[in-house]
């Protein structure tokens, strides 16, 4: 009979099998990653207050419906397009490119009617162009 005792052998932990789940996640994590493409316009975007804005001079309202039809100043236009908007805007400012310009879009009109909008202000020069919203009651 051997009664010596046995020797323990000391308990060792497979690192192996750690490293290739780990490496595994790693990579599932590149693959499944979506990257944010940066657009080609360099877009400076504007901050909201809750201050009131003082304007030196009434603004010319641009009013867009629901439904993509423009009012200027309360008038309405003959049709929806950009030429018709240009006319009632050089009309309404009388040649004044310093005027500013309030676009009021109803939450349900299309991004394009409101650019357009901006497009045709832009063009004519005039750079005071806000764009009207209803401020979040918290």
């Amino acid at each position: 009979m051997n009664l010596s005792p046995r020797r323990r052998e000391d308990p060792e932990i497979n690192l192996t099998s750690l490293i290739d789940v780990v490496l595994l996640l790693v990579i599932f994590f590149m693959v499944s990653t979506t990257f944010v493409e940066e657009g080609r316009l360099r877009v400076e975007l504007p901050r909201a207050s809750e201050e009131p804005v003082t304007a030196i001079q009434d603004p010319i309202v641009i009013t867009i419906t629901a439904q993509g039809a423009y009012r200027v100043n309360e008038k309405s236009l003959v049709n929806n397009a950009p030429e018709t908007l240009r006319s009632a805007l050089l009309k309404e400012s009388e040649g004044e490119r310093e005027a500013p310009i309030t676009i009021r879009a109803d939450a349900r009109a299309t991004h394009q009617a409101v650019v357009t909008a901006m497009d045709v202000a832009a063009r004519l020069g005039f750079r005071q162009v806000n764009i009207a919203t209803v401020s979040e009651q918290t």
